[in-house]
Formats: C-alpha cells, structure tokens, sequence
C-alpha cells in the first residue's frame, strides 16, 4: 500500500514508521521538516493540508503539544492547542476524503472515556465522557473520522518502550530519578509497547474495513511494580514507591484481538527493562 504517515518522528511515529516500511508499505511523511526518509511532503498542524498525492491510507499520528504532557498538552493556550490539534486534524481528515484515500487510521486516546470509571471494563460501545481537553479534542477527531467510509480511530493507552535507533523513551526521566533517590509518586496506569501499537495499525490497513472505533491496550501496570523490576535488574538501594489502591478504568481489547492482534504483555515488558538493565540478578 501507498501510506502517508503524519507524526512518524514522534515517540509513536518512531515505532509505526519503520514497521510499515518493514510489512512493504511505501511510506510519505507530512511533516513540517525532511525526515529521514527522502519520501515527504510539506505539511503541518497550523497550516491548510496541501494536495494529498494519491494514496491508499492515512495513518494520522500527529499531535502538537507541551513537551512530556498530553493530558495537560494545551498549556496555557487552549485555543492554539484545538486550533492545531482539532481543527488541523479535521482539515487533513476532509483532505485525505476528497483525495479519495480509502482508509484512514486516527490515533486517539483513552482519555476519551475519562477518569470517573476506575476498575471497570471500557468498551468502544460505552458513551464517550472526556474530562480533559485533550480527551474532548480527540473525540471530536474522532467523530469526523467517523463519517468516512473506511475511518478509524485506534483508542490508545500509555506507550512505552524504546523505538528503533532512539535513546530515550517515557519513563527515561522517572528510571534516571528513582535510581538517582528521588521518590517517585504512587501510580497506576495501562500500558502498551509501541511495537503492539505499530502491530494495530498495520492490521488496520489490511482486510475489510474495520469497526470505527477499536481500543489497544494491554498492561495494567503499577509504578510500585516497574520500579521493583528496575531495582531487581540494578540492585538499586532505593525502595519503590507504595502500591496504588485500585486499578483504573481498563480498556477491552476484543475487537482488535478479534483480528488476530496479540500484545506481547509481561514478556514483552521484561524484554525492554532488560534491554536497558540486563536480566534480574
């Protein structure tokens, strides 16, 4: 397939690009600067979409925001934050339909379903309770990917992991502080390795045309935890912080598991922290 990918030098876009680019994908990045791929095209958030080459899918991974937060991401400008995010998306959205792109694959958020559900099941046929910004942004995307024959939008969870040919990853911080002796705040929240992520999208691409709205998720994972694994591999002296009351709100993943997706769980997890640390001693 002819792919045009938006975000791929992202976090997320540094799994996805290169696993389209493996599965044989031509990939063409909308970015606002050459990325390392010579196939790209001028584009950016802030700006009306340019003629859209032809191509098969879009996969629509862009998100501008305040660096490290996506919940929280608009800052102190909440206006620029919609105008970019929202109305930027919406615009590509309507270009790649009258291009006559027949697939498009949107990544949104869990933090469409809000916070108020801890330790319940959330379903794609739940009723949608953003209670951030970005959750309501997202939703609207979401809803406009709707209208178009062969839209979807991909409900994702926290991504971790370490992309191919990158150095730092999301918890760089929070490993470099904890080993350092800096407490950690409790948390517990649901994780995905970026590498499942990219598996999603790439089943998205194939087959008939999927439901309009698919969650990927995978670890319920408490920080307490992670960080005992950390210590476990590096023998920190540091004790971990305390263990969270409750698990949160998690995402089923039936409908995506129904087209054969398989995360990689715990296993998968304990290959990244031995990447980084070698195995437990």
């Amino acid at each position: 397939m002819r792919v045009l990918l938006t975000g791929g030098s992202g976090r997320i876009g540094a799994f996805v690009a290169p696993a389209l680019a493996a599965a044989g994908h031509a990939v063409i990045h909308l970015a606002r600067r050459p990325p390392l791929s010579p196939d790209w095209l001028p584009w950016d958030l802030a700006a009306p979409p340019p003629p859209l080459p032809p191509a098969d899918a879009l996969v629509h991974l862009a998100f501008d925001h305040e660096p490290g937060a996506y919940r929280g991401g608009e800052g102190d400008d909440p206006d620029r934050f919609l105008r970019l995010n929202r109305d930027g998306s919406i615009a590509l959205v309507a270009a790649a339909r009258a291009a006559g792109i027949a697939r498009i694959v949107f990544l949104s958020s869990r933090a469409v379903y809000g916070d108020a559900r801890p330790g319940e099941t959330l379903r794609e046929t739940d009723r949608p309770a953003p209670d951030t910004l970005y959750g309501a942004m997202k939703l609207d995307v979401e809803r406009a990917v709707a209208d178009i024959p062969g839209g979807v939008a991909l409900r994702a969870t926290g991504v971790y992991g370490l992309a191919p040919g990158a150095t730092e990853h999301k918890w760089t911080a929070l490993f470099a502080d904890y080993l350092g002796g800096q407490t950690a705040a409790p948390r517990i929240a649901t994780e995905l390795h970026g590498a499942d992520l990219a598996d999603a999208v790439l089943l998205l691409l194939a087959g008939p045309a999927p439901e309009r709205v698919l969650n990927t998720s995978d670890l319920t994972l408490d920080r307490h935890d992670l960080l005992a694994a950390v210590q476990a591999r590096t023998g920190c002296r540091f004790q971990p912080p305390p263990t969270t009351s409750g698990p949160p709100g998690v995402m089923a993943t039936d409908r995506l598991s129904a087209r054969g997706w398989r995360p990689g769980g715990r296993a998968r997890l304990d290959a990244f922290l031995d990447a980084l640390f070698g195995p437990p001693a």
